[in-house]
């Protein structure tokens, strides 16, 4: 008889349900996918701010002299060359170029902290044990500690008063260890949603007393908890991968739109040969940012035609307020079908439906 795996709950899971969350199994996790509704949390987070548990998301730790001269033989960006207390965007590459995982680094006094994607917690744990070496030590806190992101205009207005440090001298894709209402934390000014904002990694059982006073505290300034799915919505507005869509071990970081993050000049690197082939015969398909011409939404997994010929499919789709109220998408397609302004066809329930390729990121925020 087969049995259901048991789902993992986060160290914030009552208060989810306190705020009437609706839960969704995610990553092995039960998540809230949204709170009031997607529209008003995503319209939260572009406008005044919004709060999102990112416990799910998997915590590793890298330590030793040798820890970031280690993992640059892992990752195609540098990590030996970031400055004291700097964020940095990376990957992981197999062998043939495929991406295993795309990654956040934080370079800590005495460590290196490592953020990867919650569905690739297992996969990456493994792959990092399978190539550890004596002088570099790993230890993963998936599970055990919480992540709280305070994303939006707002979000430095709100977190001030509880940290002490000043956020708002906090470097974009900087971090700092610090207090935040007297828990020991390292603030990061980084997200997901293409808007200003803070990371906020702390204890698992501190956490939940904190988002209620994160809240309590916001609430005047308009903070609304959000879930999986604004946040959703958000990072596809901004241009952000998805693992498992825009990226995957069978689509490359320079498929993916991340080769400004692969690193060919470094000595050495899992996956270089085979990423260096790929760019220099430069015939992949590609991920293309595109745009409905009608009302009609694309969905993943849809066909898209060039010139009546089936040259790739939907990777993601979402309605984007932030994109005048239009039906946006990415799809894996042809070098040919990836030139922007390009003339596309997407299947929709058996007929084809106009759409235009157009450069990401959709949104940017303003300065």
């Amino acid at each position: 008889m087969q049995t259901t795996p048991t789902l993992r709950r986060t160290a914030l899971y009552a208060e989810h349900l306190a705020l009437g969350a609706r839960m969704v199994p995610f990553a092995g996790f039960e998540m809230p996918v949204q709170y009031a509704g997607i529209l008003k949390e995503h319209d939260a987070v572009r406008e005044r701010a919004g709060l999102f548990d990112l416990s799910h998301m998997a915590q590793f730790e890298l330590w030793g002299e040798g820890a970031a001269a280690w993992a640059d033989t892992l990752t195609v960006n540098a990590v030996a060359t970031m400055k004291p207390f700097q964020a940095r965007y990376n990957l992981f590459c197999n062998e043939s170029g495929g991406t295993l995982d795309d990654v956040l680094f934080y370079r800590l006094p005495d460590r290196l902290l490592l953020v990867c994607n919650a569905a690739n917690a297992d996969k990456m744990w493994q792959w990092l044990t399978a190539h550890a070496v004596p002088e570099v030590g790993l230890i993963s806190h998936h599970g055990s500690r919480a992540l709280i992101a305070l994303q939006g205009p707002r979000a430095a207005e709100i977190l001030a008063p509880f940290a002490d440090i000043d956020v708002a001298a906090l470097k974009y894709y900087f971090c700092a260890e610090a207090a935040v209402d007297g828990v020991a934390a390292v603030i990061a000014r980084t997200g997901y949603t293409g808007e200003d904002g803070y990371e906020l990694f702390v204890s698992g059982e501190e956490a939940p007393a904190l988002w209620r006073r994160l809240l309590d505290a916001g609430r005047p300034l308009g903070l609304e908890p959000a879930g999986l799915g604004a946040r959703d919505m958000l990072r596809l507005e901004a241009g952000m991968p998805l693992y498992g869509f825009e990226l995957g071990e069978d689509l490359s970081p320079l498929a993916g739109g991340q080769r400004w993050a692969v690193k060919l000049d470094k000595p050495e690197f899992v996956g270089k040969a085979a990423l260096a082939a790929q760019a220099a015969a430069d015939d992949f398909s590609r991920i293309a940012g595109f745009v409905m011409d009608g009302r009609v939404p694309a969905r993943t997994g849809y066909p898209v035609f060039l010139d009546g010929r089936r040259v790739g499919e939907v990777r993601s789709a979402s309605f984007s307020p932030s994109y005048g109220g239009r039906n946006i998408g990415t799809a894996l397609v042809e070098k040919a079908a990836a030139a922007e302004g390009g003339v596309l066809g997407v299947e929709v329930r058996g007929a084809v439906h106009g759409a235009h390729v157009v450069p990401l990121p959709f949104y940017k925020r303003p300065k």
